[in-house]
């Protein structure tokens, strides 16, 4: 239950916040590092012949060690990330091949599915692309949709005299749904709040160390620099785990154009050539 509240919390907060909490957090750090360090030096419990070697392995490791776990990290994002963009093509092909199947139907039958699937592929790229106040109603328009989908279905397959037509109808609108849940569960499922807060608290923890090896202005500076792209990654990490409130999203361009192109076929396209041949001959 816990785990579940950090996970909607890092998916609900602003990264311009939750970047700002950790720079803090991360210059706190740095100031224990720099006292550790001069508390240390002024003690004697340092020796000088002793300082590079000593400090050279400790900053290698922790940061050998960083890069491990955010290169880990950022892999888990990336991965989810491309099974989202994935299903994009493969819905879109998905809902084209029902539609094309939907015009073998007689009226009213025809008319309604290709009505119906148009309609969903215009919620289903408004999902994609809405913020996260507007999800809720997108997903309510989402399901109707699908079960007005399976209700046409049901309605015109006892009109189909090939039972061929049937089975390949019955498949196309089953991949259709079957998508629709594959794409609900994709956007569920996020990198685990754990390895987050494991990556946080050692992004703090390097933040200590960077402030105890490195003195001076150039030291500091250096430190700085590094602090900040480390905070730029974790951030761009957030950012692809996020697919309902990040800036980076899987791109809906085969939906959209699936869109453009079964608006520019209604069904009255597909009937030229039925037409041609049902004409009486001269």
């Amino acid at each position: 239950m816990g785990w579940t509240v950090v996970e909607d919390w890092l998916n609900q907060a602003s990264l311009h916040f939750l970047g700002g909490v950790l720079v803090v957090l991360m210059l706190l750090a740095v100031g224990v590092g720099v006292a550790l360090h001069h508390w240390n030096y002024r003690a004697g419990r340092v020796r000088a012949e002793r300082e590079g070697d000593l400090e050279g392995l400790v900053v290698s490791a922790v940061l050998g060690l960083l890069a491990l776990l955010m290169g880990f990290t950022f892999s888990l994002a990336v991965d989810r990330f491309d099974t989202r963009r994935a299903l994009v093509l493969v819905e879109a092909n998905a809902i084209g091949t029902a539609y094309l199947r939907a015009q073998l139907l007689q009226a009213p039958h025809r008319a309604r599915l290709s009505g119906l699937l148009l309609a969903y592929t215009d919620n289903r790229i408004a999902l994609a692309k809405s913020a996260k106040p507007r999800t809720g109603e997108r997903l309510a328009e989402n399901d109707r949709l699908v079960t007005e989908l399976w209700a046409a279905t049901a309605a015109a397959v006892p009109s189909i005299r090939d039972p061929g037509l049937t089975g390949a109808l019955l498949q196309s609108l089953n991949a259709v749904i079957d998508l629709d849940a594959a794409r609900k569960t994709a956007r569920m499922v996020r990198v685990p709040a754990e390895v987050f807060a494991v990556l946080f608290v050692y992004l703090i923890g390097t933040a200590g160390v960077l402030g105890y090896v490195f003195v001076g202005n150039r030291g500091r500076g250096a430190a700085a620099f590094m602090l900040l792209l480390l905070t730029l990654s974790f951030l761009l990490i957030l950012d692809i785990d996020r697919p309902t409130m990040g800036g980076v999203r899987e791109d809906q361009g085969p939906m959209e154009q699936l869109l453009v192109s079964l608006k520019a076929q209604p069904p009255p396209v597909f009937d030229r050539y039925r037409a041609a041949g049902n004409a009486a001959p001269d």
